[in-house]
């Protein structure tokens, strides 16, 4: 077994300093990276929301695939403070309190919306898969608010109680719906990441 110095994090493996090199503020760019390999949810012109996207490395890749003549609108509580390019829009404040007149002023013309949304843990695991479960249910809902017919749609979520529900709503707006656990993920996370092809 590798053993790490005590004064390293062991998290800041290859993954974080790729990140750093390629000057992406985090390491969670290349879960999206995976996904987009795989299902080629991103295309050049897209209009793409970016609902938790603090500290902003999905915005950035999103960008980079949608190129100069898409969309990027991205949404966190926390704000992004990293410099952006300026096809991308960004607001910040609490889903919960956003009401749907404020998605719709966004357009409902998104090809993607995607979330790598996570609560605050708590450490007792039922109180962070429901935190979980319920943002989900959040972005799925924007999702059916903001989407084109036959849009996509990636969402972070911890497998708990409530995992097979979700996989079941995300079934019922989408006509094919995927799975997905990227290699990047860290291995003792219990994040997944549930996809939704054409939407309905």
């Amino acid at each position: 077994m590798k053993r790490y110095p005590k004064t390293i994090n062991r998290w800041q493996d290859h993954y974080a300093r790729k990140a750093k090199k390629e000057q992406f503020p985090a390491r969670s760019v290349f879960k999206l990276e995976e996904i987009q390999k795989k299902h080629n949810v991103i295309k050049k012109g897209d209009a793409v929301l970016d609902l938790g996207c603090a500290p902003g490395s999905w915005l950035l890749y999103a960008a980079g695939v949608t190129g100069n003549t898409g969309r990027v609108v991205g949404i966190d509580q926390v704000p992004v403070t990293i410099n952006v390019p300026s096809q991308v829009e960004l607001y910040t404040g609490d889903i919960f309190m956003m009401d749907d007149d404020f998605f719709k002023s966004l357009g409902s013309g998104f090809n993607v919306v995607i979330s790598d949304m996570a609560p605050s843990t708590t450490g007792n695991k039922f109180v962070d898969n429901t935190r979980s479960f319920d943002l989900c249910c959040r972005a799925l809902s924007i999702a059916q608010t903001t989407l084109t017919i036959d849009g996509s749609f990636v969402c972070k979520i911890f497998q708990g109680e409530d995992f097979k529900t979700f996989v079941d709503s995300v079934r019922s707006v989408f006509k094919i719906h995927r799975i997905f656990k990227p290699r990047s993920s860290r291995k003792a996370s219990k994040e997944i990441y549930v996809i939704g092809l054409r939407k309905k």
